[in-house]
């Protein structure tokens, strides 16, 4: 049953228990799969192989996927290819090792997966990936059920009076927010991955989000259209991707440090990330960028040695914003810069690295900066009210995403967050939120 006919014939209160499948050919993955699931309340079901698995889709309709990569027989990459093409409603994750990069890259292109998580893989991160794949199903099922019940209900009014075109615009409403709901949970899902991307490095954690605000506010003021600055915003927070398949030692190295054989390996993550990007049309031109961020105005960067404005204006705009945070958190010089120390190096590459122009409106956004940092306040969470904005994401120790910048709080997540300071011992945790005149 599709989610089109599953929703129309669901009443709003019906909602139907998630069903998910997991299939590996190692019995203790199931298990722990099982285990980690049961508390979520999901209706899990296991098979030993992708031939079982299709065997139970063909009986049975799934809400998710999960499958490892490597399996005798018919692979994970296969399996999924399999399930995209006979069942596209049905929710896809891979679970894979770093050394199948290439095969990962190839399921993410034929199998079309939400996700793929890396074994061993971190119980709290798969069940955020799994949650955010769950979410996207429901909203899918809720766009599905409103645009049935606006068919339905069309048909219905079609021999009622003038009151036709008001009751046809709120259901157009409706279904706006509803994809703009979508569209916010798709951004949400990419920074939770570009998070987990940066578990592997530790202490730089938040790099790529740091990058993709500062990215952000570049493109808006040099007068970027609304979806270009989109774009500019996701190719910061996944600038990074290609790196996927990088070493730790590597990754734990600053640039600077590098030998030869090191640095030429290292330069291949532009393209890498670019790859990885491809088979995702909402990433097209992000993937571009993420391709062309490490090219230099003097036409001696890489990997296709740009010049000038033959480098995308995104591109150079996340190259400054991924330089000026990487020499602060280490990743390009072993020393740590302070801010101001950082600048006066982007501006002693002026012309050569960077370009003239981007580097200007990055010294007025910075100066801007600044100042907004005057209009946020920090509250313990005690002091949370309904209708407060976030002025910063909220992350945890660990770096994983809880709540991205602009959410508005309601009172159900004040209680979490509340709940989560108790827990995790975090007394005197502060909540950064917009200063609006009636925050304190």
């Amino acid at each position: 049953m599709s989610d089109a006919t599953q929703a129309a014939s669901l009443g709003a209160d019906e909602v139907p228990a998630w069903r998910v499948l997991c299939v590996d050919d190692e019995a203790n993955i199931l298990s722990a799969l099982r285990r980690l699931f049961r508390p979520c309340g999901y209706a899990v079901t296991v098979a030993a192989s992708g031939e079982e698995g299709l065997a139970i889709l063909d009986q049975t309709p799934f809400d998710l996927v999960i499958s490892d990569m490597r399996m005798p027989g018919m692979s994970g990459a296969q399996f999924l290819e399999e399930v995209s093409t006979r069942w596209p409603d049905t929710m896809r994750l891979l679970l894979t090792g770093y050394a199948d990069i290439d095969s990962t890259i190839d399921a993410v292109n034929k199998g079309r997966i939400f996700h793929y998580v890396s074994k061993p893989w971190d119980d709290k991160a798969l069940l955020l990936i799994v949650r955010h794949a769950l979410e996207r199903k429901q909203l899918e099922r809720d766009k599905a059920r409103l645009e049935a019940l606006t068919a339905r209900q069309n048909e219905e009014l079609k021999d009622v009076n003038a009151s036709l075109e008001l009751k046809v615009m709120e259901r157009t409403v409706e279904l706006r927010k509803a994809n703009e709901h979508i569209k916010a949970s798709f951004i949400t899902s990419i920074k939770v991955f570009a998070n987990l991307i940066e578990l592997r490095e530790g202490a730089i954690a938040g790099h790529s989000r740091r990058v993709a605000e500062l990215a952000r506010k570049l493109a808006k003021r040099a007068g970027m259209d609304a979806a270009a600055v989109q774009d500019v915003f996701l190719a910061g927070l996944l600038h990074d991707i290609g790196k996927i398949g990088l070493p730790d030692t590597l990754l734990s190295r600053a640039v600077a440090e590098m030998s030869g054989p090191e640095l030429l390996r290292y330069r291949k993550h532009p393209q890498a990330g670019e790859h990885a990007l491809m088979a995702l049309s909402e990433l097209a031109q992000a993937a571009r960028l993420v391709r062309s961020h490490h090219e230099r105005f003097d036409g001696k960067g890489y990997p296709d040695g740009l010049a000038g404005e033959q480098i995308p204006l995104g591109a150079r705009i996340v190259a400054v914003a991924n330089d000026y945070d990487g020499l602060q958190i280490g990743t390009l010089a072993a020393r740590k810069r302070t801010a101001r120390e950082a600048l006066e190096l982007l501006e002693a590459g002026r012309g050569r690295s960077y370009d003239p122009g981007v580097l200007d409106l990055f010294l007025e956004v910075v100066a801007e900066s600044e100042r907004d940092d005057l209009k946020e306040v920090g509250l313990s969470v005690a002091r949370l009210m309904p209708g407060m904005i976030l002025s910063r994401d909220l992350v945890t120790r660990q770096g994983y995403l809880l709540l991205a910048t602009d959410f508005v709080l309601t009172a159900g997540i004040i209680r979490q967050i509340q709940e989560y300071a108790s827990q995790e011992g975090l007394e005197g945790l502060v909540i950064h939120v917009r200063d609006e005149g009636r925050m304190v």
